[in-house]
């Protein structure tokens, strides 16, 4: 099997993240942010949010957006429906269990945030994407111009609010998925591997969301 090379993404300080932000839009160029949310659960897919923010939002100091994993659900809910308000623009794209399976979670997420891009500008064809800025490391071709940041997420405010829109997204959709598994208290822990989702796999067994081959699923079905 080729070997897969993988190219560390850049690393950007808050400062640098928004000098570069000013002078981007200064020159009129259309910036979006895009991360995931759901890389670690045993179920579920992973959902990426590809985001343009007006500039009032996307220029403010102090940051408005923040690292989703560092706010509560409220404070995520909230600063969704500020976006939705100020007029922002949001696609989104998904990459099934089935296709984490096939593929790995590195190349489904590539794949989710390429349909998240490719959904933006089939929602807003005005819209052109001159640059995506992208969370973590570098995972190939999404096929639009792209800086792939380390822990952009935590540095760069509109990498930080396309995060908090696939993370209120993947949690608004394992919600509705508990009402078709109760068993598994998806609502709860949203796939994750917590002891109550171990304890009800070992119970129940994987259902149709699970991800077949991530651990624990995988050795519950090899030693079943």
């Amino acid at each position: 099997m080729r070997k897969e090379i993988r190219y560390r993404g850049e690393k950007w300080t808050a400062e640098t993240a928004m000098l570069n932000l000013k002078r981007w839009t200064e020159k009129g160029l259309t910036v979006i942010g895009v991360d995931e949310a759901g890389r670690g659960p045993l179920a579920g897919p992973v959902v990426a949010a590809a985001v343009f923010l007006p500039n009032e939002l996307l220029l403010a100091k102090p940051p408005i957006f923040r690292d989703s994993k560092q706010l509560t659900p409220k404070e995520r809910k909230e600063l969704f429906r500020l976006m939705l308000r100020s007029g922002a623009s949001i696609g989104i794209g998904m990459a099934t269990p089935a296709e984490i399976d096939q593929l790995n979670i590195r190349q489904a997420s590539a794949l989710a945030m390429k349909r998240a891009l490719t959904n933006l500008t089939a929602k807003f064809p005005p819209l052109k994407i001159d640059l995506a800025l992208v969370d973590g490391d570098c995972l190939g071709d999404l096929g639009f111009p792209c800086h792939f940041i380390v822990s952009g997420d935590r540095v760069c405010p509109i990498i930080s609010a396309a995060s908090i829109v696939a993370k209120v997204v993947r949690d608004n959709l394992m919600r509705a998925y508990d009402k078709r598994y109760p068993q598994y208290g998806f609502a709860n822990h949203k796939g994750y591997p917590t002891k109550e989702h171990i304890e009800a796999l070992r119970k129940f067994g994987p259902c149709s969301i699970h991800r077949l081959t991530f651990s624990p699923v995988k050795e519950l079905l090899e030693n079943s």
